[in-house]
């Protein structure tokens, strides 16, 4: 125990750890990205047919809530895609790091 918290021996653990917090950020932006089209798309289908009638297919406010959703999220999920972005920019470093680190070994060999 270090410091309040227990240390486990397995590096394993470590980065099956960060591996979950990566997919977690993931899932909770991509999630909300979802979400954030499918309230998009059915206020503007909503409108679309209380001015149209039910005339005409949904094609319009399907692509008009692909491009407002894609606005409003790049507005209002900055915070969510930055950790996401944190958490892969970490994996990159680290993979980077081992890649260099068993390179310099070879070059040693």
């Amino acid at each position: 125990m270090v410091g309040g918290e227990t240390v486990s021996p397995d590096p394993e653990e470590g980065r099956a750890r960060r591996k979950v917090g990566a997919v977690k950020e993931f899932a909770i932006y991509t999630g909300l990205r979802l979400g954030l089209f499918v309230v998009t798309y059915a206020v503007l289908g909503w409108l679309y047919v209380g001015v149209f009638g039910k005339t005409g297919a949904l094609l319009w406010p399907f692509l008009g809530a692909i491009v407002v959703s894609s606005l409003l999220s790049w507005k209002f999920l900055a915070p969510q895609r930055e950790r996401f972005a944190a958490v892969i920019q970490g994996r990159a470093e680290r993979t980077s790091a081992r890649y260099e680190e068993m390179r310099s070994k070879e070059d040693q060999d």
